[in-house]
């Protein structure tokens, strides 16, 4: 057999691999139970060689994506896995992002000897522990936001290991949805074992295995290509968190890139060190949100894989926001902190790239979560979602409005499957006036309006940015408007909310949260 690619053969194999992620995903997305996986999408997929690097993934979360290359690597060096396995983990200082974020692995052996591949899922769990419903608390150190679950083996053999799963199940407050989210994200896992399979017997495994490793060389090879017609030089750029939620702001995100011919050092030294909030990320969050800025730059036939941050050294100092140490607490940092990094990154490829680089989108995830005992049934219950905002405003089109961008692809949850499942009910859902998006030759776009009534006493938690700060317009174009949020009691009493709080909510209590519209970009002409 040639060692030498065959592009079109390269080609149809980035597609069959593309949609083994695909197929997998709409297998975990049709089975899975709770609303946050079947109508927000909160779950990716990917496959991986035998050695653990990233070979294709579906059209899913980046955030969950560009980080899967640690969790995978954490399980093939913690276990020996076999056909019929299945290791599951959530710890972020283990490979994970967040503990809500449960990641599985299964190898794909089709002799029973060592494995040629392997898949995985990852799903945020709308509850899996800790101290609030929904396992997003303003907590101050991991063992608060819920249960830490090391790389161990969930299935054996093919069978559960039934204590393993009953450990789990004893301590989140919606056992029945996570069984169901945790055999869904199995069963996702069996489909891409058997199109692999059909892959296997098709094309040959020693082919597949070789096309794998030519997709991986030829990410890098555009990535390269990529990094040598950015300009050479040093590239700076500087925004903030608002604040930790513990009172402790602004904490400042500070980048600098140096770009020499294809290679590429993001550094940054100078941040803030690790917070004593959720605001904290691990290194492979940074290193996440730090491929998926170069991954949109590169052209759509490059495929998102294991090769596109070969050419790019990341530096996140040990102890730093962007590279915390454990026990610190995380739950924010894989969903807000992410978002931020994606900001400084492109705020200073625009320096070098003046053309490409859209304004500041909305820069936050508006990470909502809501429990108590359900009126109807007597059952707890838990519920997690995330509101869209503004789009930045970009080169050659105005900004999308109420979209979630950049590290979330996830949607907005339907009203009626709110309703349908909760004691809640939306009072208002629209977008914003027209001054949420920043003015300019390209507008932002504007964020949404979501207004709850709760039927029942709840605990609320909000982990939100962009709330002081203002998403940044480029080229002259204005910044977007930032997000409000208040409570309005039954009795008509209205308390303005910073972003980051919890607060128990009664019968007939309303929450509205008004998401930051996205930066303009370019000087809007007379």
């Amino acid at each position: 057999m040639s060692a030498r690619p065959d592009p079109v053969q390269v080609e149809v194999f980035r597609n069959l691999f593309a949609s083994v992620c695909d197929e997998m995903g709409a297998t975990l997305e049709r089975a899975a139970y709770s609303p946050n996986i079947k109508e927000r999408r909160d779950f990716s997929c990917a496959l991986f060689d035998a050695a653990g690097r990233l070979v294709a993934q579906g059209d899913h979360m980046p955030v969950h994506l560009g980080s899967m290359p640690a969790s995978v690597g954490a399980v093939l060096r913690s276990l020996q896995l076999r056909p019929g396995d299945v290791a599951a983990l959530n710890d972020p200082f283990a490979g994970g992002t967040h503990l809500p974020d449960l990641t599985m692995v299964a190898p794909f052996a089709p002799h029973g000897g060592k494995a040629l591949f392997h898949v995985a899922s990852r799903a945020h769990q709308a509850d899996i522990g800790g101290m609030a419903p929904g396992s997003m608390p303003l907590a101050t150190e991991i063992y608060q936001e819920g249960l830490r679950i090391p790389p161990v083996r969930l299935v054996r053999d093919g069978a559960f290991d039934e204590d393993l799963l009953n450990l789990i199940l004893l301590n989140v407050r919606t056992p029945e949805e996570r069984a169901g989210d945790i055999k869904a994200q199995i069963a996702s896992l069996h489909v891409g074992e058997r199109r692999l399979a059909e892959i296997c017997a098709r094309y040959g495994e020693e082919l597949a295995a070789l096309r794998a490793s030519e997709l991986i060389a030829y990410a890098e090879r555009g990535t390269r290509a990529l990094i040598a017609s950015i300009p050479d030089g040093e590239y700076r750029f500087e925004d903030q968190i608002e604040d930790d939620g513990m009172g402790s702001g602004p904490l400042p995100l500070k980048v600098r890139i140096e770009v020499r011919g294809e290679g590429a050092v993001v550094d940054f030294t100078g941040s803030a060190p690790q917070c004593r909030g959720p605001l904290n990320a691990v290194e492979a969050i940074t290193r996440s949100a730090v491929t998926y800025a170069f991954r949109c730059l590169l052209p759509s036939e490059v495929p998102a894989n294991e090769g596109c941050l070969a050419p790019v050294r990341v530096i996140a100092p040990v102890g730093s926001l962007l590279n915390a140490r454990p026990p610190a607490a995380v739950a924010a940092g894989n969903v807000e902190t992410s978002q931020r990094i994606v900001d400084v990154v492109f705020g200073a490829l625009a320096q070098a790239l003046p053309g490409r680089i859209p304004a500041a989108s909305s820069g936050t995830m508006n990470n909502l979560t809501f429990g108590g005992v359900h009126p109807r049934t007597g059952a707890p219950f838990a519920y997690y979602e995330t509101l869209g905002g503004g789009m930045g405003g970009r080169p050659g089109s105005d900004g999308l409005s109420g979209i979630h961008t950049h590290m979330t692809n996830s949607l907005n949850t339907p009203v009626e499957a709110i309703e349908h499942d909760l004691p809640v009910v939306i009072r208002r859902y629209t977008l914003r006036e027209e001054g949420a998006g920043g003015d300019g030759a390209r507008r932002g776009g504007r964020g949404l309006i979501r207004e709850y009534e709760l039927l029942c006493e709840a605990r609320v938690t909000l982990l939100s940015e962009r709330r002081t700060s203002r998403p940044w317009g480029l080229h002259g174009g204005s910044p977007g408007s930032p997000g409000r949020d208040r409570i309005v009691r039954a009795g008509g009493d209205v308390e303005m909310m910073p972003g980051k709080f919890e607060r128990l909510l009664l019968r007939g209590d309303r929450l509205v949260i008004e998401t930051p519209g996205g930066g303009g970009w370019g000087e809007k002409k007379p």
